[in-house]
């Protein structure tokens, strides 16, 4: 396994315990700049997620998601590899589907603070379809819907890590809006497995194919679920919602059960709790806050 990291959102310290081992390869590399590796199959999961990282550097967040679908592709039309486009529910936008189906089209603000992410990833997606459809390339490509779980970084921004944190410290937790929004949370091991079974498919599934928890979850729900799991009594505390953030977000997976035999086995209760329990075992100060918005 060969595993390229710009280090933006993430850092050398969480993969350290992978370093000696003889199948793992570390490169310090920019997916936005060519690389040239003799693979078989190539995960493509490049792109800050959380929207003060990918909005802190917008024209970087949409660099990365074509410039690393170019070269990604690049790479596996000359290997003959199978490529996985890591794509996400943003490209459905604010829905007005619901839940969100992978025939919906989406409803997404092209030139709104978020579009540097939501449009990034579209655009990637175009590519990849339209490599598989001229040069009969080996494409994947999933929606992936909020994850979370252990080794997530606490800094990276996303709701899970930061109500976590927040807990801890017994701080204040921050909602933006009333915290009626919803969305679905899939823990970590379920993804990485609906990921690889989606690799192993036939080449006749090309999707997009949706994986994330069909679990409907408001934000205040899952404020209170952080604060009784870990007993500190934090208190709630109301900030303005930002522009174009999605009121409702909840995955139809019918396609993943039908073709992959594939959906979560994890609790958002039990997934929160081993999420909380590795939190509990960090140092936060060996853990740098990738940029001035986490």
């Amino acid at each position: 396994m060969i595993c390229l990291d710009n280090f933006f959102t993430s850092q050398r310290s969480n993969i350290e315990h992978l370093l000696d081992r003889p199948e793992f390869e570390l490169i310090r590399h920019d997916v936005t700049t060519p690389i040239w590796l003799e693979v078989d199959q190539i995960y493509n999961l490049a792109c800050p997620a959380a929207p003060g990282h990918y909005q802190y550097n917008p024209i970087k967040t949409i660099k990365t998601s074509m410039l690393g679908a170019i070269h990604a592709l690049g790479i596996a039309r000359k290997c003959g590899a199978r490529v996985l486009q890591a794509s996400t529910s943003e490209v459905y936008g604010d829905p007005e589907v619901h839940p969100q189906t992978e025939s919906y089209r989406g409803c997404v603000n092209p030139i709104g603070p978020r579009a540097c992410y939501d449009e990034g990833k579209r655009a990637a997606e175009t590519l990849f379809m339209d490599y598989h459809r001229v040069h009969k390339l080996r494409i994947k490509i999933v929606r992936i819907f909020n994850t979370y779980g252990p080794r997530m970084h606490p800094f990276d921004g996303r709701v899970v890590s930061n109500f976590i944190r927040q807990a801890l410290a017994a701080e204040p937790i921050t909602i933006f809006g009333d915290g009626s929004q919803t969305r679905s949370f899939c823990y970590r091991d379920d993804l990485v497995e609906g990921m690889i079974r989606m690799m192993a498919s036939s080449d006749d599934l090309v999707g997009p194919v949706n994986l994330g928890n069909p679990g409907e979850f408001t934000i205040r729900q899952l404020a209170e679920l952080v604060i009784e799991l870990t007993g500190t009594g934090s208190e709630i505390r109301l900030q303005p919602l930002p522009t174009d953030d999605p009121q409702r977000r909840q995955p139809d997976i019918t396609l993943a059960r039908e073709t992959l035999d594939w959906q979560p086995t994890v609790a958002l209760r039990d997934g929160l709790e081993k999420t909380i329990e590795w939190f509990r075992t960090i140092d936060l100060d060996q853990y740098e806050p990738p940029t001035p918005n986490y």
